[in-house]
Order: structure tokens, then C-alpha cells, then sequence
């Protein structure tokens, strides 16, 4: 599978400027990184998080992670957890599963970007299969996508 249809035509319908980079078949942050020879603070994870009834995506450098105890305050305190695979799966069907964009704008998610991501110039994804990623200015995602921006991560290490 290659990158999302509907992801590329958004892009494409948008004039944006993006790079399409293929790679070997990977499926952790830190694998695609290393595949892209991108530091891990540049490439954007997306992680599905159920709160109370609902999914939200959040969005953050793979050199982090959430800190559910602030992730809880800015989403106003709802019960949260991370989703699983199995329960999110099918709000992407043009992507292979775990390989969903961070653009939830598409499908009709509510987006929540970390602090940290402001400071790249750009930024790296996955596009919707494990072979592909994308390069784009991180000012064009932001504004594209208008993420609910705030502080809900901590180093990984």
C-alpha cells in the first residue's frame, strides 16, 4: 500500500510542498527514524487515545512520550486511556494499520499536537503504509491541520 489517497490529494489540493520518502518495511518510531536518518525529535507518532467516549489523536516527537496525568488536564480532566489497535482500526481504511498519518482533520478526529513540535522547521511521518513517510514543513501541517496545541509529553529517557 502506498500513502494515503485521501492524505495526498489534501496535500495536493492544498499546494503544499512535501517529499514522499520510501524505506524498508518498519513499524516503531525509532525504526523509521533510523530508516529516514531523521533525528527522533523531527518524526511526528501518532497515538490514538479513547477519552471518555470518544478518540483523539494525539501527535508527538518520537523522542517523547505522553504523560497521561497532563494529557488528562488539557482534555479537561475526561477518563483516558491509550486505544488499542483492534478499537481504531477501522477509522483509517486507506492506511495500513498503525501506519495512520497525523492528520485526524481527515478523519474526523480532533487533534491534539505537543508543544515540542513547534520548535522543528520539519517534520516526518507515516502516510499510511509502513514503507512510506513524508517530509513537510511543520508550519504547513499546523496549518493545515490546526492541532489543539499543548504541553502533554516527557522525554522517553
Amino acid at each position: 500500500m502506498a500513502i494515503s489517497m485521501k492524505l495526498k490529494k489534501f496535500l495536493d489540493e492544498n499546494k503544499v510542498s512535501y517529499q514522499v520518502a520510501a524505506h524498508s518495511e518498519v513499524y516503531t518510531a525509532q525504526e523509521i527514524a533510523a530508516a529516514l536518518h531523521v533525528p527522533g525529535k523531527e518524526l511526528i507518532k501518532v497515538v490514538m487515545v479513547k477519552a471518555g467516549d470518544s478518540f483523539v489523536m494525539t501527535v508527538l516527537p518520537a523522542s517523547r512520550r505522553i504523560d497521561m496525568v497532563k494529557l488528562r488536564e488539557v482534555l479537561g480532566n475526561k477518563a483516558i486511556r491509550l486505544a488499542t489497535e483492534e478499537e481504531f482500526k477501522t477509522l483509517f481504511p486507506d492506511c495500513e494499520p498503525g501506519a495512520m498519518p497525523p492528520f485526524g482533520n481527515l478523519y474526523g478526529l480532533d487533534v491534539y499536537a505537543d508543544k515540542a513540535l513547534t520548535d522543528d522547521e520539519e517534520i516526518f511521518f507515516q502516510a499510511g503504509s509502513h514503507i512510506e513517510s513524508i517530509k513537510m514543513r511543520y508550519k504547513d501541517y499546523e496549518r493545515l491541520v490546526k492541532p489543539k496545541v499543548a504541553d502533554f509529553s516527557t522525554h522517553l529517557y
